[in-house]
């Protein structure tokens, strides 16, 4: 696998992945289709694609939870996600509109990108949703690391 540029996924594999973080980094395939009201077989093809691309670690019957490479993908899409909403408040935003509207548009925004406003923002360390981290890096995660 390329190093993450943070435009691999689309916008709703992106859910999908800050939704397992959310739940403490798995959960059942059953789960995940009611959270996104979506028919289980959609979930089960999504799951399969991103375990292929060495995002999750799927065990038939059982669930999905993220691999190594996941979590550190994921912890770079959260920070994305934290970074972008701040950004946001800066400009008159409440904090739930600034969470609200990035959802729309932050998978279009490179790590590069988000990299370069963490460091204008001085890298703040407390996001409008959470607490932000800046250890994300993912260096060419393999599939074979699962």
């Amino acid at each position: 696998m390329e190093i993450p540029e943070g435009l691999e996924l689309s916008p709703r594999k992106v859910e999908y992945l800050k939704y397992l973080v959310e739940r403490g980094g798995s959960v059942k395939t059953n789960d995940l289709a009611s959270h996104f009201k979506v028919d289980p077989s959609t979930i089960t093809k999504t799951i399969s694609e991103l375990a292929e691309s060495g995002y999750l670690t799927h065990i038939p019957y059982r669930g999905v939870c993220l691999s190594e490479c996941g979590k550190q993908y994921t912890d770079f899409l959260v920070k994305r996600h934290r970074i972008l909403a701040l950004m946001l408040t800066h400009y008159g935003l409440s904090q739930e509109q600034a969470c609200s509207e990035v959802s729309r548009f932050e998978s279009l925004i490179s790590k590069d990108a988000v990299e370069r406003m963490c460091h204008a923002m001085g890298h703040p360390r407390q996001g409008v949703c959470g607490e932000i981290t800046h250890d994300t890096h993912c260096h060419g995660c393999e599939a074979d690391d699962i």
